[in-house]
Protein backbone atom coordinates (compact mmCIF):
# COMPACT_ATOMS: atom_id res chain seq x y z
CA UNK A 1 0.00 0.00 0.00
CA UNK A 2 1.23 3.89 -0.97
CA UNK A 3 2.00 6.08 2.16
CA UNK A 4 -0.04 9.13 2.88
CA UNK A 5 1.23 11.92 0.98
CA UNK A 6 3.97 13.90 2.19
CA UNK A 7 3.06 17.64 2.25
CA UNK A 8 5.36 20.36 3.40
CA UNK A 9 3.63 23.40 5.13
CA UNK A 10 5.32 27.09 4.49
CA UNK A 11 4.65 29.42 7.10
CA UNK A 12 6.62 31.68 8.86
CA UNK A 13 5.61 31.47 12.70
CA UNK A 14 7.43 34.33 13.68
CA UNK A 15 5.68 37.02 11.19
CA UNK A 16 3.86 39.81 12.95
CA UNK A 17 0.56 41.62 11.26
CA UNK A 18 -1.07 44.78 12.63
CA UNK A 19 -4.57 42.56 13.71
CA UNK A 20 -3.86 39.28 12.81
CA UNK A 21 -1.70 36.50 14.73
CA UNK A 22 -0.72 34.04 11.28
CA UNK A 23 1.11 31.61 13.74
CA UNK A 24 -2.27 30.64 15.40
CA UNK A 25 -3.68 29.60 12.34
CA UNK A 26 -1.31 27.72 10.88
CA UNK A 27 -0.38 26.10 14.06
CA UNK A 28 -4.58 25.14 13.58
CA UNK A 29 -5.09 24.79 10.02
CA UNK A 30 -1.74 21.96 9.66
CA UNK A 31 -2.79 20.14 12.97
CA UNK A 32 -5.87 19.03 10.94
CA UNK A 33 -4.62 18.39 7.66
CA UNK A 34 -2.65 15.99 9.61
CA UNK A 35 -5.36 13.63 9.35
CA UNK A 36 -4.65 13.18 5.65
CA UNK A 37 -1.44 14.17 5.11
CA UNK A 38 2.43 13.32 6.31
CA UNK A 39 3.29 17.07 6.94
CA UNK A 40 6.06 19.35 8.35
CA UNK A 41 6.13 22.87 8.43
CA UNK A 42 9.31 25.15 7.17
CA UNK A 43 9.62 28.76 7.16
CA UNK A 44 9.66 29.72 3.36
CA UNK A 45 13.46 30.65 3.22
CA UNK A 46 13.36 26.78 3.99
CA UNK A 47 11.37 25.73 1.58
CA UNK A 48 13.70 25.43 -1.79
CA UNK A 49 16.10 22.78 0.13
CA UNK A 50 13.20 20.63 1.72
CA UNK A 51 10.62 20.14 -0.55
CA UNK A 52 12.15 17.11 -3.20
CA UNK A 53 11.33 15.21 -0.02
CA UNK A 54 7.77 16.03 -0.60
CA UNK A 55 4.74 15.28 -2.78
CA UNK A 56 3.40 18.88 -2.23
CA UNK A 57 4.50 22.17 -1.26
CA UNK A 58 1.88 24.57 0.50
CA UNK A 59 2.66 27.92 0.91
CA UNK A 60 0.18 29.31 3.92
CA UNK A 61 1.02 32.84 5.70
CA UNK A 62 4.48 33.25 4.45
CA UNK A 63 4.72 37.05 4.94
CA UNK A 64 5.29 39.20 2.47
CA UNK A 65 7.74 37.87 -0.34
CA UNK A 66 9.22 41.39 -0.64
CA UNK A 67 11.21 41.09 1.99
CA UNK A 68 13.11 38.00 0.89
CA UNK A 69 12.04 38.66 -2.71
CA UNK A 70 15.23 36.76 -4.08
CA UNK A 71 15.03 33.51 -2.44
CA UNK A 72 11.25 33.73 -3.15
CA UNK A 73 11.89 33.87 -6.81
CA UNK A 74 14.63 30.93 -6.72
CA UNK A 75 11.87 29.17 -5.02
CA UNK A 76 9.86 29.41 -7.96
CA UNK A 77 12.69 28.79 -10.33
CA UNK A 78 13.75 25.62 -8.85
CA UNK A 79 10.29 24.15 -8.35
CA UNK A 80 9.01 24.88 -11.61
CA UNK A 81 12.23 23.49 -13.46
CA UNK A 82 11.70 20.02 -10.97
CA UNK A 83 7.94 19.91 -11.61
CA UNK A 84 7.11 20.54 -7.81
CA UNK A 85 4.05 20.61 -7.12
CA UNK A 86 3.05 23.60 -5.23
CA UNK A 87 -0.18 24.68 -3.96
CA UNK A 88 -1.10 27.53 -4.86
CA UNK A 89 -0.15 26.55 -8.31
CA UNK A 90 2.47 29.29 -9.35
CA UNK A 91 0.48 29.95 -12.52
CA UNK A 92 -1.74 32.13 -10.52
CA UNK A 93 -2.29 35.73 -12.95
CA UNK A 94 -3.19 38.60 -9.49
CA UNK A 95 -0.87 39.10 -6.29
CA UNK A 96 1.60 36.05 -6.85
CA UNK A 97 2.54 37.80 -9.87
CA UNK A 98 2.24 41.70 -8.52
CA UNK A 99 0.07 44.12 -8.61
CA UNK A 100 -0.30 44.08 -13.27
CA UNK A 101 -3.68 42.78 -12.76
CA UNK A 102 -5.04 46.12 -11.45
CA UNK A 103 -3.88 47.40 -14.34
CA UNK A 104 -5.11 44.87 -16.72
CA UNK A 105 -8.77 44.62 -15.06
CA UNK A 106 -8.63 48.32 -15.39
CA UNK A 107 -8.24 48.46 -18.82
CA UNK A 108 -10.73 45.96 -19.19
CA UNK A 109 -13.67 47.62 -17.38
CA UNK A 110 -13.73 45.39 -14.60
CA UNK A 111 -15.10 46.54 -11.55
CA UNK A 112 -11.95 47.17 -9.76
CA UNK A 113 -10.64 50.78 -8.36
CA UNK A 114 -9.30 52.62 -11.25
CA UNK A 115 -5.14 51.85 -11.09
CA UNK A 116 -2.52 53.26 -13.62
CA UNK A 117 0.90 53.81 -13.41
CA UNK A 118 1.84 56.57 -16.11
CA UNK A 119 1.64 59.99 -16.17
CA UNK A 120 -0.10 60.24 -18.98
CA UNK A 121 -2.95 58.22 -17.84
CA UNK A 122 -4.00 60.56 -14.72
CA UNK A 123 -7.04 61.83 -16.92
CA UNK A 124 -8.54 58.29 -16.38
CA UNK A 125 -8.58 58.65 -12.98
CA UNK A 126 -11.81 59.77 -11.23
CA UNK A 127 -11.96 63.11 -9.33
CA UNK A 128 -11.02 62.53 -5.67
CA UNK A 129 -9.72 64.72 -2.64
CA UNK A 130 -6.62 62.59 -2.34
CA UNK A 131 -4.95 59.35 -4.17
CA UNK A 132 -3.25 56.64 -2.78
CA UNK A 133 0.61 55.86 -4.07
CA UNK A 134 1.76 52.27 -3.98
CA UNK A 135 4.65 50.48 -5.01
CA UNK A 136 4.20 48.12 -7.67
CA UNK A 137 5.78 45.36 -5.06
CA UNK A 138 4.06 46.36 -2.22
CA UNK A 139 2.52 44.12 -0.05
CA UNK A 140 0.57 45.21 3.80
CA UNK A 141 0.09 48.60 2.76
CA UNK A 142 3.89 48.73 2.88
CA UNK A 143 5.33 52.23 1.38
CA UNK A 144 1.48 53.37 0.69
CA UNK A 145 1.00 56.89 1.27
CA UNK A 146 -2.16 59.54 0.09
CA UNK A 147 -1.22 62.78 -1.65
CA UNK A 148 -3.30 65.68 -3.46
CA UNK A 149 -4.18 65.69 -6.77
CA UNK A 150 -1.85 68.45 -7.79
CA UNK A 151 1.26 66.37 -6.41
CA UNK A 152 0.14 63.52 -9.00
CA UNK A 153 2.79 65.01 -11.99
CA UNK A 154 5.63 65.26 -9.85
CA UNK A 155 5.43 61.71 -8.71
CA UNK A 156 8.92 59.18 -9.61
CA UNK A 157 6.48 56.75 -12.21
CA UNK A 158 7.76 53.16 -12.82
CA UNK A 159 7.65 51.07 -9.89
CA UNK A 160 4.50 53.24 -8.34
CA UNK A 161 0.47 52.33 -8.83
CA UNK A 162 -1.82 55.17 -8.44
CA UNK A 163 -5.72 54.86 -7.23
CA UNK A 164 -7.95 57.70 -6.45
CA UNK A 165 -8.46 57.17 -2.53
CA UNK A 166 -12.18 55.58 -2.41
CA UNK A 167 -15.03 56.90 0.54
CA UNK A 168 -16.25 53.11 1.14
CA UNK A 169 -18.92 52.03 3.67
CA UNK A 170 -17.06 49.07 4.79
CA UNK A 171 -14.66 46.37 3.10
CA UNK A 172 -15.44 42.94 2.64
CA UNK A 173 -13.51 39.86 1.53
CA UNK A 174 -15.31 36.52 -0.42
CA UNK A 175 -12.85 33.44 0.60
CA UNK A 176 -12.67 30.23 -2.23
CA UNK A 177 -11.12 26.83 -2.08
CA UNK A 178 -10.85 26.11 -6.26
CA UNK A 179 -13.86 27.37 -7.89
CA UNK A 180 -15.75 27.31 -5.03
CA UNK A 181 -17.32 29.96 -2.49
CA UNK A 182 -16.42 28.99 1.08
CA UNK A 183 -17.41 32.37 2.93
CA UNK A 184 -16.83 35.99 3.72
CA UNK A 185 -16.65 38.52 6.48
CA UNK A 186 -16.64 42.48 6.28
CA UNK A 187 -14.92 44.92 8.45
CA UNK A 188 -17.98 47.26 9.90
CA UNK A 189 -15.85 50.15 10.65
CA UNK A 190 -13.07 51.63 8.05
CA UNK A 191 -10.72 52.66 10.67
CA UNK A 192 -10.55 48.85 12.09
CA UNK A 193 -10.09 47.12 9.24
CA UNK A 194 -9.14 44.09 11.03
CA UNK A 195 -12.27 43.70 13.26
CA UNK A 196 -14.16 41.31 11.52
CA UNK A 197 -17.34 39.95 11.37
CA UNK A 198 -19.37 37.01 9.21
CA UNK A 199 -21.37 38.80 6.24
CA UNK A 200 -23.86 37.41 4.00
CA UNK A 201 -23.21 37.82 0.51
CA UNK A 202 -25.74 38.10 -1.62
CA UNK A 203 -26.66 36.62 -5.13
CA UNK A 204 -24.81 39.86 -6.72
CA UNK A 205 -21.91 40.15 -4.22
CA UNK A 206 -21.28 36.12 -5.31
CA UNK A 207 -21.85 37.32 -9.09
CA UNK A 208 -19.33 40.00 -8.73
CA UNK A 209 -16.57 37.97 -7.00
CA UNK A 210 -16.45 34.86 -9.00
CA UNK A 211 -15.68 37.53 -11.87
CA UNK A 212 -12.22 37.65 -10.64
CA UNK A 213 -11.99 33.90 -9.69
CA UNK A 214 -12.76 33.02 -13.39
CA UNK A 215 -10.64 35.93 -14.81
CA UNK A 216 -7.12 34.13 -12.33
CA UNK A 217 -8.12 30.43 -14.06
CA UNK A 218 -6.34 28.64 -10.91
CA UNK A 219 -7.54 25.09 -10.99
CA UNK A 220 -6.48 24.66 -7.84
CA UNK A 221 -6.03 26.28 -4.34
CA UNK A 222 -7.18 29.37 -2.36
CA UNK A 223 -7.89 32.48 -3.23
CA UNK A 224 -9.37 35.59 -1.26
CA UNK A 225 -11.21 38.45 -3.09
CA UNK A 226 -10.83 41.98 -1.41
CA UNK A 227 -13.35 44.50 -2.24
CA UNK A 228 -15.42 48.15 -0.98
CA UNK A 229 -18.54 49.33 -0.89
CA UNK A 230 -18.99 52.42 -2.17
CA UNK A 231 -21.28 55.05 -0.98
CA UNK A 232 -23.55 54.36 -3.74
CA UNK A 233 -23.54 50.58 -3.18
CA UNK A 234 -21.44 48.68 -5.24
CA UNK A 235 -18.90 46.75 -4.69
CA UNK A 236 -14.86 47.18 -6.26
CA UNK A 237 -12.25 45.14 -6.02
CA UNK A 238 -9.09 46.06 -3.87
CA UNK A 239 -6.93 43.21 -4.19
CA UNK A 240 -7.41 39.68 -5.40
CA UNK A 241 -5.01 37.42 -2.73
CA UNK A 242 -3.70 34.21 -4.55
CA UNK A 243 -0.43 33.65 -3.12
CA UNK A 244 -0.83 33.16 0.98
CA UNK A 245 -4.34 34.64 1.84
CA UNK A 246 -4.73 34.61 5.29
CA UNK A 247 -8.06 33.38 6.20
CA UNK A 248 -8.96 34.83 9.26
CA UNK A 249 -10.13 31.41 10.66
CA UNK A 250 -10.43 32.97 14.30
CA UNK A 251 -13.51 34.94 12.94
CA UNK A 252 -15.85 31.95 11.76
CA UNK A 253 -17.99 29.40 13.71
CA UNK A 254 -17.02 25.61 14.60
CA UNK A 255 -19.30 24.37 11.57
CA UNK A 256 -17.68 26.91 9.06
CA UNK A 257 -14.35 26.60 9.72
CA UNK A 258 -14.61 22.21 9.44
CA UNK A 259 -16.63 22.81 6.35
CA UNK A 260 -12.94 25.22 5.04
CA UNK A 261 -11.50 22.42 6.30
CA UNK A 262 -12.83 19.71 4.73
CA UNK A 263 -12.61 21.78 1.25
CA UNK A 264 -9.32 22.32 1.78
CA UNK A 265 -8.33 18.78 2.62
CA UNK A 266 -10.01 17.20 -0.48
CA UNK A 267 -8.65 20.38 -2.72
CA UNK A 268 -5.07 18.89 -1.67
CA UNK A 269 -6.09 15.13 -2.77
CA UNK A 270 -7.29 16.63 -6.46
CA UNK A 271 -4.02 18.65 -6.72
CA UNK A 272 -2.29 15.73 -5.77
CA UNK A 273 -4.01 13.20 -7.89
CA UNK A 274 -3.86 16.01 -10.95
CA UNK A 275 -1.73 15.32 -13.96
CA UNK A 276 1.07 18.12 -13.74
CA UNK A 277 0.59 21.37 -15.71
CA UNK A 278 2.86 21.35 -18.32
Amino acid sequence: MPGRPRVLFVTDLAYEARGRRYCDEDIFLSSRLRNDFDLALCHPLDAAALMDAFDAVVVRNSGPVLHYQKEYDAFRDQAAARGTRVYNPLSGRADMAGKQYLLDLTAAGYPVIPTIDRPRDLGRLPEADQYVVKPKAGADSIGLSFVPQEQLAGLAYGDILVQPRIDFRYEVSFYYVDDAFQYALHAPDPERRWVLAPYQPTEADLDFARRFIDWNTLDHGIQRVDACRTPEGDLLLVELEDLNPYLSLDHLDDPTRDTFVTSMTASLHRFLSAPPRR
